[in-house]
């Protein structure tokens, strides 16, 4: 049976330190909804409401478009470990980039990494717990290097060029913020 919680505790807090990847969900008001796996060392819990993660460059950018239109996010974990447990955060979230003035600091609480191309802060108004006795175990074989190997080749400067080229629009056409950047 789900339980809801108005905040993060420590069990939680712990819980979510635990995992090696998490889902975020974001929908515009139409069109589709995406749901995106994440993982790489991309996110911090700063409070029993307050989560934020670091994005990489990737193929696309929905959730910032739909975050222009509609600022609803949740973030959810699974264990695939001994520990049943699904874990959702419900709240709403904002959008910082590289040129925004809250980035630096915000950046301090990830190591630095090419390619980081957004950082969400979510604001979190429910936490639900549900069982998670159907999830599969699976065992963590470790974190790919691809995308580390990709941004290194590409290189700091190609990033506003593949962001204005490849990130502009969401798969809706909704704009994502990185329109001629």
């Amino acid at each position: 049976m789900g339980k809801q919680f108005d905040a993060l505790d420590e069990r939680l807090i712990k819980f979510i330190e635990k995992q090696h990847m998490f889902f975020s969900g974001t929908a515009a008001p139409t069109g589709k909804v995406n749901v995106s796996p994440k993982g790489m060392d991309s996110l911090r819990v700063l409070g029993p409401n307050r989560i934020i993660w670091r994005n990489f460059t990737g193929s696309g950018n929905e959730t910032a478009g739909h975050l222009a239109l509609n600022n609803r996010m949740t973030l959810m974990w699974c264990s695939f470990t001994k520990q049943p447990m699904i874990l959702r955060t419900y709240g709403t979230a904002r959008m910082i980039r590289p040129e925004d003035a809250e980035w630096a600091e915000l950046a301090t609480h990830f190591p630095p990494q090419l390619g980081m191309r957004q950082i969400y802060d979510l604001h979190i108004d429910m936490v639900q717990t549900s069982c998670g006795y159907a999830v599969p175990f699976f065992d963590h074989a470790g974190d790919r290097d691809t995308l580390k190997h990709w941004a290194e080749d590409k290189g700091e400067d190609d990033f506003r060029t593949y962001w204005s080229e490849r990130n502009a629009q969401t798969l809706d056409g909704f704009p994502t913020g990185f329109e001629n950047k």
